[in-house]
């Protein structure tokens, strides 16, 4: 992909660079909203993710001149906006879960043992995730990155990462599961 592809925001940027007011707000409204959806999924928290975001943005317009374009501007963003996301969970002192050996994995739960899930009911599972499972398994599933990726950004290992990812998937399963029989025997 040519760098005219990946830079579809070249002139608001040039102008952002130059102190154009109207293009820092013009390139904020475009971003903010995605970016603020990847800083949720990996804080679990909305004022958190509103304070990520802006730490995210005053950091990007302060050092636009340190962006090459050899990336799209939206994938630059989300690095910086994800790199302040797991800044913000590690002051909160909550801490991965310590790598060890690998776990017996539960038995797979088979669909007929989760009627009715919606995207409300997954979402609210998720985020009941401990941080490390939550971060982890937003990067990998929704984000993209791979656990070499992960395990740099994270500065884990990469065992640690698919330990983690591993939890968490199992961990969500049994939400959802816990949540559908009790759903159920209410009926």
């Amino acid at each position: 992909m040519d760098t005219e592809t990946l830079n579809i925001h070249r002139d608001l940027i040039e102008r952002c660079k130059q102190g154009d007011e109207q293009a820092y707000l013009r390139l904020y409204k475009l971003y903010a909203k995605a970016m603020y959806n990847t800083a949720f999924r990996i804080s679990g928290s909305g004022e958190e993710a509103e304070d990520v975001l802006q730490e995210a943005f005053i950091s990007a317009f302060r050092n636009l001149a340190d962006y090459r374009g050899d990336a799209s501007f939206g994938s630059w963003l989300k690095r910086i906006v994800i790199n302040k996301a797991i800044n913000a969970l590690k002051k909160r002192k909550h801490e991965l879960m310590p790598e060890d050996e690998l776990f017996d994995v539960a038995d797979e739960i088979e669909e007929r043992d989760m009627p009715e899930l919606t995207i409300e009911r997954v979402r609210a599972a998720v985020m009941q995730l401990p941080d490390g499972y939550r971060s982890v398994l937003s990067l990998y599933l929704l984000e993209g990155y791979d656990h070499q990726e992960i395990a740099e950004i994270m500065r884990i290992t990469e065992s640690t990462s698919k330990s983690q990812l591993s939890r968490a998937k199992n961990k969500l399963k049994q939400l959802l599961t816990l949540k559908t029989n009790h759903h159920g025997s209410q009926n």
